[in-house]
């Protein structure tokens, strides 16, 4: 069976600082025509940080789309043409005033392809060393160190919901 459509016409609805919105008519296999909507995001970085054998670095803040303080891994957005391996070594320092000696590539994940092309690049790092932190101007941030069997147990019962941190967790620790 094939799955693939072909895009007939590409329009940009909306750009923005952030995102940019485009509407595409495609033909799907069947030749039947339909329309996609894209969200188009350039990226962004995720980090496991392991700052002691069984110590992980979570940070705190408020995210506006869901009006929740959310918990999750130092996570930030790719700036464009920016490499992810340098986002996530910046986004660390940033977020949580560390350093890492030893970083892993722990592939990437695709956040919500239904709609939106986001590609979220995930790492690993260690050997942790403090250095201060500085976070983007706007940001309201805060970063605490957590258990891993804590974190497991608030992935269990709903108090973290981001899927950045689970996927993230996953990859890095295999829970």
């Amino acid at each position: 069976m094939n799955f693939e459509e072909k895009t007939l016409n590409s329009e940009y609805v909306y750009r923005g600082k952030v995102i940019d919105v485009c509407r595409d008519d495609v033909e799907i296999s069947t030749g039947r025509k339909s329309t996609r909507e894209v969200v188009e995001h350039s990226g962004g970085v995720v980090i496991a940080a392991q700052k002691s054998s069984d110590t992980i670095l979570m940070v705190k803040q408020f995210r506006y789309p869901i009006k929740e303080t959310v918990l999750e891994l130092p996570a930030g957005k790719l700036e464009k043409g920016e490499e992810p391996f340098p986002a996530a070594q910046r986004e660390l320092e940033e977020e949580t005033g560390y350093r890492a000696k030893c970083w892993k590539d722990l592939g990437y994940i695709n956040t919500t392809p239904g709609f939106c092309n986001e590609k979220l690049y995930l790492y690993y790092a260690t050997e942790l060393e403090f250095v201060g932190e500085h976070p983007d101007e706007g940001e309201i941030i805060q970063c605490f160190e957590y258990k891993l069997d804590e974190i497991y147990e608030k992935i269990k019962n709903g108090e973290i919901n981001d899927a950045k941190t689970i996927c993230g967790l996953m990859r890095a620790f295999k829970l």
